[in-house]
């Protein structure tokens, strides 16, 4: 990532935060419905699961300049989610939710700059997680990077 996507992945995040339980809930319900086999892999209340979602995205997004500290949360992210059941190809279902919410969160905000800069940091976060989940292929976030 360079600093210009680090610069808009911050900004138009800014602008989500503040409707962070209707992004969590357009996340979900997009992510359901583009694959519905991974709705068994949330157990908790989504209500729930949706506040933990954008308190890590945010996380992410603060230290996107700071890797050393933020690669360690991520990993252990991905650790847990091999525990969980996620799978290789889930990442790239989840980058095509999350850039689909952030379109709709954003609207016309929501350039195409925008959305490569959030296909990027997606891509880098989801690389860091598979391979410390032990995958092979960690290329996730090229589906998503085609769909920005």
């Amino acid at each position: 990532m360079n600093d210009a996507d680090i610069r808009l992945v911050r900004e138009s995040f800014t602008k989500v935060e503040p409707i962070a339980d209707t992004a969590a809930e357009l996340f979900y319900d997009r992510l359901f419905e583009l694959d519905g086999d991974l709705k068994p892999l949330f157990h908790s209340d989504l209500e729930a699961q949706g506040r933990l979602l954008m308190q890590m995205l945010g996380t992410a997004v603060d230290h996107l300049t700071d890797l050393d500290t933020l690669v360690p949360i991520v990993e252990r992210l991905g650790s847990r989610h091999r525990v969980y059941g996620v799978e290789p190809s889930h990442y790239d279902t989840v980058g095509q939710a999350l850039l689909w919410t952030l379109e709709q969160g954003l609207g016309d905000q929501f350039t195409p700059e925008v959305a490569t800069a959030w296909a990027n940091a997606y891509g880098l976060l989801a690389g860091v997680m598979m391979e410390a989940a032990g995958y092979d292929d960690v290329h996730a976030g090229e589906a998503a990077v085609s769909h920005a």
